[in-house]
């Protein structure tokens, strides 16, 4: 679990860049991007769960992180079509990328303000707390996944469409987050 804790918080600290533009309407261009980036998603976890028994399980780390890596750009990207890259902290990331997936680790990271959301800012020692909050909850879907890798085609079926959908929740998240008006949104 300690190893899923670091590569969370490697995950929403690390700097990432976007080469998207701010538009004025990004609905259609999000969409776009979401469909993207869960396709990739689903193709990348897919190839990866196909080694079956104790091969496949060497592929599980590599797996997740590929489509962090990916799920992690797609936020990037949308915050940048919102205007909202100047927003994009930590805690964002880390609310984009596992807010459906650990919702009770994060419950308190965010609040309703009318129809607002707003992701509160976290300080660099509770970050730290999180990401293992959130590491233990991935975890146990680990658990989960081992399974799958002992009927390569049918768990890799379903590994990549647990992509496709996972993905596809990252980017509606994201879209939730970063289409409110800039005084909506914390950042860190």
């Amino acid at each position: 679990m300690a190893v899923l804790t670091e590569q969370v918080l490697a995950l929403v600290t690390a700097p990432v860049k976007s080469t998207q533009e701010a538009q004025a309407q990004p609905q259609a261009a999000a969409r776009a991007l979401i469909d993207t980036a869960a396709r990739r998603a689903a193709l990348t976890a897919g190839a990866l769960a196909l080694p079956p028994g104790p091969l496949g399980w060497a592929t599980l780390l590599p797996e997740m992180l590929g489509v962090w890596q990916l799920q992690r750009q797609l936020v990037a990207d949308l915050a940048a079509l919102h205007g909202r890259s100047a927003s994009l902290g930590p805690t964002q990331m880390l609310w984009c990328l596992f807010r459906h997936t650990a919702a009770q680790a994060l419950r308190d990271l965010a609040v309703r303000v009318g129809d607002r959301l707003l992701v509160q800012p976290v300080t660099q020692l509770l970050l730290p707390q999180l990401a293992r909050a959130v590491g233990l909850q991935l975890g146990q879907q680990v658990l989960g996944r081992t399974v799958g890798r002992w009927v390569p085609l049918a768990g890799a079926t379903a590994v990549a469409a647990y992509a496709y959908w996972d993905t596809r929740q990252v980017g509606r998240a994201a879209c939730e987050l970063f289409a409110q008006p800039p005084e909506a949104g914390a950042s860190d």
